[in-house]
């Protein structure tokens, strides 16, 4: 899975949901930059990286031999959680796995190298496996 090889700090405070700011969109990594057709975010979620390894192993299984993958996101941000059935109190969690807040907007993957319609088949099933609408996007 991803994670990052080193962190400045082991846990991050949780942050607010301020309505206004949630389904602002994002203003980098918007545009299909590397490939010819990009998957791009609809909605605002937290994609785990579990969920983009799983969008990137069904991306690459329907894309074939010859394409190139790209995967413009990266979970860097640490979530906590406590053991089941554990009184309050006693500190916060240990680290359980690492999340992106990915806002609307943003390219999530990009492919290149495949016809138009196995890339396009290729990044709606990686849509599948993520926690927001998507839409593909051609370059």
């Amino acid at each position: 899975m991803l994670a990052p090889k080193k962190t400045k700090f082991r846990k991050w405070q949780t942050g607010r949901k301020h309505p206004d700011r949630l389904e602002a969109p994002d203003t980098r990594g918007i545009t299909v930059a590397f490939g010819s057709f990009g998957l791009k975010a609809t909605t605002q979620s937290r994609v785990t990286a579990n969920q983009i390894e799983a969008a990137r192993r069904a991306m690459t299984r329907a894309a074939g031999k010859t394409a190139k993958i790209w995967i413009r996101v990266f979970p860097d941000r640490p979530v906590t959680k406590k053991p089941a059935e554990v009184r309050m109190g006693s500190g916060k969690g240990d680290l359980d796995h690492y999340v992106m807040e990915v806002r609307p907007g943003r390219i999530l993957f990009e492919i290149d190298g495949a016809p138009e319609a196995t890339a396009r088949e290729a990044l709606r099933k990686a849509g599948t496996k993520l926690p927001m609408k998507v839409r593909v996007v051609a370059r």
